[in-house]
């Protein structure tokens, strides 16, 4: 399978302007053969805290119609977002639809940050799904600082693991590049990462959307800076590759 994983910069609380991003970046995704595009952190919204806590209109659940261009991108996608609980709080909750826009599967952020204990509720159970014959575990951002939830994946049979993240430029730059690749060393696992680019809430996304193989080998990154789609083939095995090749092996989209 060909996976793709994309950064952009979010408009601030602005979940149709995102969806028009997102539903381009599904399409491109899907131009270059991709079976399913993963996005970043809260990226219907923006890292806007405040105004996820103010405003319930920014919540969304998985049947919303604003969501229809993405659903109808002819792509299985990974939608990170704001998603209604029934209570005075919000989720962070991915949305995993498949090709035919249909549900596949949700998950919800275990693991809050400091800054979002106040705003949303943590979720309790881990998130799978399986697609084309692979077996997918599902984190966002601070999730993938928690050993025991990436090998309970690999425990349970996934090969790919999914990471919508916000990692900010200063010391988000170095732990983007540690954790992703820990855990595809640690596990044995495929990792994807999903990451902004630009402003994101109080912070700067350092970019850098990557995929890497079982064992750490990088495959294939986004840059620092600039609005993206990159892709690899996912699920077989994978010779270390010179970095003239992975030059030449990416696929990417800039604004």
């Amino acid at each position: 399978m060909k996976i793709a994983t994309t950064q952009f910069t979010c408009v601030p609380a602005d979940i149709s302007a995102n969806v028009r991003q997102m539903a381009a970046l599904a399409a491109e995704a899907r131009a270059q053969d991709a079976e399913l595009v993963v996005f970043p952190e809260l990226a219907l919204t923006g890292y806007e805290l405040d105004a996820l806590s103010a405003d319930p209109g920014l919540w969304v659940d998985a049947d919303d119609p604003r969501l229809d261009a993405i659903r109808e991108s002819g792509i299985a996608t990974v939608v990170n977002c704001a998603a209604a609980t029934g209570g005075e709080r919000p989720a962070v909750e991915t949305l995993v639809y498949g090709s035919d826009g249909e549900l596949i599967t949700t998950y919800r952020k275990q693991h809050l940050h400091e800054q979002e204990q106040s705003v949303f509720v943590a979720g309790q159970r881990d998130g799978r799904f399986e697609l084309g014959g692979l077996r997918f575990a599902l984190a966002t951002c601070y999730d993938n600082h928690f050993d025991e939830l990436t090998r309970r994946g690999a425990a349970d049979g996934c090969q790919v693991h999914l990471a919508s993240s916000l990692y900010g430029t200063g010391g988000g730059v170095e732990e983007r590049a540690a954790v992703h690749p820990g855990i595809a060393k640690d596990s044995n696992l495929y990792v994807v990462l999903a990451n902004h680019v630009g402003p994101a809430g109080a912070w700067t996304g350092c970019g850098g959307s990557a995929l890497w193989a079982p064992g750490g080998a990088l495959l294939v990154e986004a840059d620092a800076d600039t609005t993206m789609v990159v892709t690899a083939d996912v699920g077989q095995a994978v010779p270390a590759a010179e970095p003239s090749a992975l030059r030449a092996g990416q696929e990417e989209r800039r604004s």
